[in-house]
């Protein structure tokens, strides 16, 4: 399958590059999603404005989990694979873990207290684009309000990336995971 809109080719624009290189592990070439969204900086400038991959008030894990979850629910196997490449590992999700993302229910009993309310929620926004009462008190009971904004945030988000990467249908980065296997092949060049 051919992406729909081919990505821009280099030289970029200076803030364009500047903020690829920031974002890009050195001798990794940018990813497909960055390099079609930078064909308009203004769009480009806009996406990356809205990231919340900084040190905000989730953990690397909480963060992960939501993304994936998130990635996993709307079928966007090129964001979930590049997600579970770079950052499955320093989250500290196993492999039994990053299948079950994509494929079991948010009750699962190989997930602690903590990540069972994240996967709920996404599970919840996803269906219902909103939370019942049950589960924002279980939200409250580990999460500040400000964790509880930024979680909402970061699902819609990866949601919003979800309909890029498969409106556009961008091909699978070759190093990402696949949700038939959940592996990944290093990223490192």
């Amino acid at each position: 399958m051919n992406a729909r809109i081919l990505p821009a080719e280099p030289p970029f624009p200076t803030d364009v590059q500047n903020a690829l290189n920031r974002i890009m592990p050195p001798g990794l070439p940018p990813l497909t999603l960055f390099t079609t969204l930078a064909r308009d900086p203004r769009l480009f400038g806009k996406f990356f404005a809205a990231g919340l991959l900084d040190r905000g008030h989730l953990t690397l894990r909480q963060r992960e989990i939501v993304i994936d979850r998130t990635t996993a629910l709307c079928g966007s196997e090129y964001e979930w694979g590049v997600h579970v490449a770079f950052f499955s590992q320093r989250a500290e999700l196993t492999g039994a873990q990053i299948d079950a993302i994509v494929r079991d229910p948010a009750d699962d009993a190989d997930w602690s207290a903590n990540d069972r309310v994240l996967l709920q929620l996404c599970d919840a926004l996803h269906r219902n684009c909103t939370v019942d009462d049950e589960l924002w008190q279980a939200l409250k009971a580990d999460f500040s309000d400000e964790a509880i904004l930024e979680l909402l945030m970061l699902a819609g988000f990866y949601r919003t990336v979800s309909y890029l990467t498969n409106a556009l249908r961008l091909p699978l980065e070759p190093y990402a995971a696949r949700f038939s296997t959940g592996r990944a092949t290093s990223p490192t060049p």
